[in-house]
C-alpha cells in the first residue's frame, strides 16, 4: 500500500522556489532543500525524481506568480504605456517576500552555463518568448507600426526587463525609477 503524503505539494514547491530565488540553483543542495521545504530527500526523490525536478516544479511554479502580471498587461488597452506599468509592477513584484530577489527566470539564465539541463534550458527560453509574444500584441494596439518594427521593440524591451530583473537585486527604488523612465522616455 503506498505511503500517504503528510505534505502538501504546492507549499513545499513555494517553499522550494524561494529557496533557489534567493540562493540560485547552482548554490541550492539537497540538504538546504530537505531543510527548506519541511520533508525528507526521500520523500523529495519520490515526488519530484530529483534536484532539477524540483526546480522545474519551481519554475512552473514561478510562472504561475509571474503569470498574474503578464495576464494584467495582456488585457491592458494602454499600448506602451502598459508595458510600462508592467516594469514597475515587476519591481514591485520582485520585493514581495525579500528585497533584492530579482527575477528567478533571470537569475537562473545568468547562473547556467551551455551545459545546463535542457528541460531547464528550454523552460527559461519558452518563457522569455512568451513574454516577447505578449509584448508584441500589447505593441500593436499602435497600428502603425510594421511587424518589423514589432519584433525590433519587443526585442528591445525584452533585454531591458532583463536588465531590469538583474538590477532588483542589487540598486534602490529611485534608481530602478531612473532605469525604467529611460527606457520609455520617447513614449
Amino acid at each position: 500500500m503506498p505511503r500517504t503524503k503528510q505534505y502538501n505539494e504546492q507549499e513545499v514547491i513555494d517553499k522550494a522556489m524561494n529557496l533557489f530565488w534567493r540562493n540560485g540553483y547552482e548554490t541550492t543542495s539537497m540538504q538546504m532543500l530537505e531543510k527548506e521545504m519541511g520533508i525528507n530527500k526521500f520523500s523529495i526523490y519520490s515526488s519530484f525524481g530529483s534536484k532539477n525536478g524540483v526546480f522545474l516544479e519551481s519554475l512552473k511554479r514561478y510562472k504561475t506568480k509571474l503569470n498574474t502580471l503578464l495576464v494584467k498587461l495582456e488585457k491592458s488597452d494602454s499600448g506602451i504605456l502598459g508595458i510600462k506599468q508592467y516594469f514597475y509592477d515587476f519591481v514591485q513584484f520582485s520585493k514581495e517576500t525579500e528585497f533584492g530577489k530579482g527575477c528567478l527566470i533571470t537569475n537562473t539564465a545568468n547562473e547556467i552555463g551551455e551545459n545546463a539541463d535542457i528541460q531547464i534550458k528550454d523552460s527559461l527560453s519558452s518563457f522569455m518568448e512568451h513574454v516577447r509574444q505578449v509584448f508584441i500584441s500589447v505593441l500593436k494596439q499602435d497600428t502603425s507600426k510594421s511587424q518589423e518594427s514589432l519584433n525590433s521593440e519587443a526585442d528591445y524591451l525584452l533585454i531591458a526587463m532583463f536588465g531590469l530583473s538583474s538590477a532588483t537585486r542589487v540598486f534602490n527604488t529611485e534608481q530602478l525609477e531612473h532605469y525604467i523612465e529611460n527606457i520609455f522616455k520617447d513614449h
